[in-house]
């Protein structure tokens, strides 16, 4: 799904605001996290939702830029 970074949280976790107007607390996945892709407030990013607890995600990708 994809969202919006609203804050950046302590132990490189991230809130973000999906689409759907729910937020979630995400991580970075390994992906941005190799090539050490900086996430600031505002960015448009995917995350993938965890399959039991819909308040909890995985930020894939940041899109644009």
């Amino acid at each position: 799904m994809e969202g919006t970074i609203l804050a950046v949280l302590p132990r490189a976790l991230y809130r973000v605001r999906l689409a759907t107007g729910h937020d979630v607390i995400a991580h970075i996945g390994a992906g941005p996290r190799k090539n050490f892709v900086r996430l600031i407030v505002g960015d448009r990013v995917v995350v993938a939702l965890a399959a039991r607890d819909k308040t909890r995600g995985r930020i894939e990708a940041r899109i644009g830029q």
